[in-house]
Order: structure tokens, then C-alpha cells, then sequence
């Protein structure tokens, strides 16, 4: 089983590149984030004509996740348990061959010591809050998506430049630690030790050229789920050419 995260930054922009990367990679299970489109406009009968089915939870012109499958899915949760119904739509939980899958969209915190920052802070208490209640470790877990959040040094291009910025703070990076915590593993550190995988690169000042990134996306696995994981790869190309995202895929691949 191949299972991705990709934050495609509008899905609607995008659309030409997901299809094309999905006819190449075919992967099982793709975990969509930022997809800035509302569940009634998600391009649903292109990606059933390559065999996809989507679960959506959209938001107009911002936010929005989705999970493709390509074998049955069903919803268990599409927002965090104290969230209203014009909460952001940064979640989607669902049961997808035998896995809990949780697709998430990070807030991106804006500037430490801001009100989105503190926002940030508490929707990943909150996101722990709801780990504990509804899920368990020792089952087959997977959370993956735009964390928005490097955990180490050796997961941005500059460290000392990033130290106490957003996305690399030591709140944000405790975020991190406390998910592990509960009881999940870094898949790609699974395979990969060396920095400079990165899957984000601003677009601003050739950053991708000039190999400034973050490893900001991330494919986290319990135990079980860890033990069946033979391969992590970053799919860099879907960086480059024509109107990219400024992300690029993770895919993770699972033994029977």
C-alpha cells in the first residue's frame, strides 16, 4: 500500500499536476491539504475517472483537506470535537483499509507571539486531546499532512536563520515531540537520517533553486504501522515546471 500527503495549494490550480502525478505513481491512499475549494466544487468526477474516490472537507478560498482512495473509506470525523460548523477545515479523520487515517492541515501560526500563533498551539492541544480519546497507539495509526512545523535542525536549510521563527519555534517543535510522544514514529526518519529533504520551498527569491526548504510535511506511524514501512520517498519534481505547488508529495509505502 502506497500512502501520500501532498498540500496542493488549490486543487482547482493544481488539478492538471495531481491527475498526471496520480496516473504515474498510483498511489492507494492520497492525503490532499489546502485545497481551497468547497465539498460541492471538488473535482470529484475527474479523479473518479482514474479511479478515485474523495473524501472532502472544503472551505471556500482557503484551508480544505481531502483523502483519495482507491478502495472503499469511510468519515469518522471532519473536525476537531469543540470546533463549530464555520470552524477552518483542517481535518479529516477516516477508516481506510484497516488504518485510521488522519489528514491534517496545521495552522500556519503567521509570526510567533501572534494570535494565530497561540491559535496554532492550542488546535495541535486540542488535535492531541482528540488522539486520546478516540485512537490508541497500539492500533494502526497514521497521521500525515502539512504539519506546518520543521522538528529538527537538520529539517530546515538554515537552521541558525530559522531558530525562533515560525514553524521552527520550540513550542511548535514541542508539537511535534508530544505527537511522537503519544506514540508515533517520523516515517521518513525511518529510512533517512541525512538533512536537506526538504518539501516546502517559499516561493519567493528562487528558494527551491537555491535549495532553501523545510521539511514541514510529514507521514507520522504507530508502531504497528511503522513495521510494515519499507520506503519514504519526497517527490521533488512535482516542485519544478509549470504553476507547482509550493509543496511537494510524500509517499510512504507499506508491506502487506
Amino acid at each position: 500500500m502506497k500512502i501520500a500527503t501532498w498540500n496542493v495549494n488549490s486543487i482547482r490550480t493544481r488539478l492538471p499536476r495531481l491527475t498526471a502525478w496520480l496516473e504515474r505513481r498510483r498511489p492507494d491512499v492520497v492525503c490532499l491539504q489546502e485545497i481551497k475549494v468547497t465539498d460541492d466544487l471538488f473535482p470529484h468526477a475527474e479523479l473518479q475517472a482514474l479511479g478515485y474516490r474523495a473524501l472532502v472537507a472544503g472551505q471556500q478560498t482557503y484551508n480544505g483537506v481531502a483523502i483519495l482512495t482507491r478502495g472503499e473509506a469511510r468519515e469518522v470525523a471532519r473536525r476537531l470535537p469543540d470546533d463549530d460548523d464555520d470552524a477552518q477545515r483542517r481535518l479529516l479523520v477516516a477508516e481506510v483499509g484497516g488504518l485510521t487515517l488522519v489528514n491534517v492541515y496545521g495552522p500556519n501560526g503567521q509570526e510567533v507571539g501572534s494570535e494565530k500563533y497561540a491559535y496554532k498551539l492550542d488546535w495541535y492541544r486540542r488535535l492531541h486531546a482528540l488522539l486520546e480519546a478516540g485512537a490508541s497507539p497500539a492500533k494502526p495509526v497514521v497521521l500525515c499532512g502539512d504539519l506546518n512545523i520543521a522538528p529538527e535542525d537538520r529539517d530546515v536549510w538554515d537552521p541558525e536563520k530559522w531558530r525562533g521563527q515560525i514553524m521552527f519555534s520550540d513550542p511548535e517543535r514541542q508539537v511535534f515531540r508530544d505527537l511522537v510522544a503519544w506514540g508515533l514514529r517520523d516515517s521518513l526518519r525511518l529510512h533517512r537520517e541525512e538533512g536537506g529533504l526538504f518539501t516546502w520551498w517559499d516561493y519567493r527569491a528562487g528558494a527551491f533553486h537555491r535549495g532553501w526548504g523545510l521539511r514541514i510535511d510529514h507521514i507520522l506511524l504507530s508502531p504497528a504501522v511503522a513495521a510494515r514501512c519499507t520506503a519514504v520517498e519526497i517527490d521533488r519534481d512535482e516542485r519544478k515546471g509549470a504553476k507547482p505547488s509550493d509543496h511537494a508529495p510524500v509517499v510512504a509505502t507499506l508491506a502487506d
